[in-house]
């Protein structure tokens, strides 16, 4: 099983690109457990419901891996929960940092906030994208995590993005 994580900032059309991806290589695709987590919570979220949306993450995944043929797109992993706790909390779980130095995934796509950034109500932060890639971008070399860098239009991404993992699934 080859998984391929498709992470960034918000609003960056991941959700959009992991959709067309499962879709172009007919397999399945792990949506952002957080969305269903947040949606459920008659509350503002606190820093412990981080820990609660990243074990209901990798269960998720776990859980659609089963049903997937060689490949598997998941709409985010840790490196979300991990980034946004240091952004916002400054500081990240000690569990979250070491189920991330053991998991192998065979590629990340980091999407860039190149594109505008819309409305959501589980949406925070329109205004500091960038330095928020920075830190993505700085996880993944931290970790020595293979990615790939997408931006443009979806069709740029889409095309960069099938590009990027055929290199990995054709070659590999």
């Amino acid at each position: 099983m080859k998984k391929i994580v498709i992470t960034g900032p918000e609003c960056t059309g991941k959700t959009t690109l992991t959709k067309a991806l499962a879709e172009h290589y007919q397999t399945h695709w792990v949506p952002e457990y957080a969305r269903e987590y947040l949606d459920s919570l008659n509350r503002k979220y606190e820093e412990r419901d981080l820990l609660e949306i990243a074990r209901g993450q990798l269960a998720l995944e776990r859980e659609i891996e089963r049903k997937s043929n060689h490949l598997l797109f998941c709409d985010t992993d840790l490196t979300v929960i991990k980034v946004w706790q240091e952004y916002k909390y400054g500081r990240c779980f000690d569990e979250v940092s070491e189920i991330m130095k053991s998991k192998n995934y065979k590629l990340h796509l980091l999407m860039t906030p190149d594109i505008p950034w819309e409305f959501d109500e589980q949406r925070e932060n329109p205004d500091n994208r960038k330095e928020l890639f920075n830190m993505y971008k700085s996880e993944l070399d931290q970790y020595k995590y293979k990615y790939q860098t997408i931006s443009g239009s979806f069709d740029s991404r889409l095309n960069a993005a099938i590009k990027a993992v055929d290199s990995i699934t054709l070659n590999h």
